[in-house]
């Protein structure tokens, strides 16, 4: 049964309430999209989902099917179960900001995941002073041998999806990346809609 079904608009962001066992359907309808996704505790709003954490809790650069992200609590807060694509999704890169777009010249104003995500936690009315890093799905950031990242197009294709199963009560944020100057969403730099799906559980087959 589907709880709530949205899309999220191409450069902005969303906030969704999921429950203990819930599903997140996350699907990248055109293929080329970035989402910055967090997580932060219904409980506990301190409690942040936290990529340096996940990292060691994961002994893993990359987030993968079958990992759990956790918070600065250590307990975790989404379990990745599905994974048409089987991608290795970025935990290393900054969400981009506004200064991200100083930088690459863009004029004052530039849509950005940091922005997206303070705009999607105030319509739940949340506040956060900072912005955490974000988990950076369908983001291809392969790391050569002397540590150098590359930034890469998607290697997902239109319709592939991941399924986040929350592992607590908690209200996950995701941001439709803008970013259009380099090729992180895609050669065609176009920042494209994605489909979230907040289940109960999934149909037959699934977890």
């Amino acid at each position: 049964m589907t709880e709530c079904s949205e899309i999220v608009p191409a450069s902005h962001g969303r906030a969704f309430t999921m429950h203990t066992g819930q599903f997140a359907v996350i699907t990248n309808s055109h293929g080329n999209q970035v989402v910055d996704a967090w997580a932060i505790s219904a409980d506990d709003p301190n409690d942040v989902m936290s990529m340096d954490h996940t990292r060691s809790v994961n002994s893993n650069i990359f987030f993968k099917q079958g990992m759990s992200a956790v918070g600065t609590s250590r307990l975790k807060m989404l379990t990745l179960v599905e994974d048409s694509a089987a991608l290795a999704h970025d935990t290393l890169l900054c969400p981009c900001n506004s200064a991200l777009y100083r930088e690459l010249g863009c004029e004052e104003g530039h849509r950005s995941c940091s922005g997206n995500f303070h705009e999607a936690l105030a319509e739940k009315g949340i506040v956060q002073s900072f912005t955490p890093a974000s988990l950076n799905l369908f983001m291809n950031v392969p790391v050569r041998g002397d540590g150098a990242v590359e930034r890469l197009p998607p290697a997902s294709q239109p319709g592939d999806r991941v399924v986040l199963r929350a592992e607590m009560d908690l209200v996950l944020v995701l941001s439709a990346c803008p970013q259009d100057v380099t090729v992180i969403n895609g050669i065609g730099r176009t920042p494209k809609d994605v489909t979230v799906d907040i289940l109960d559980q999934l149909p037959s087959g699934g977890e």
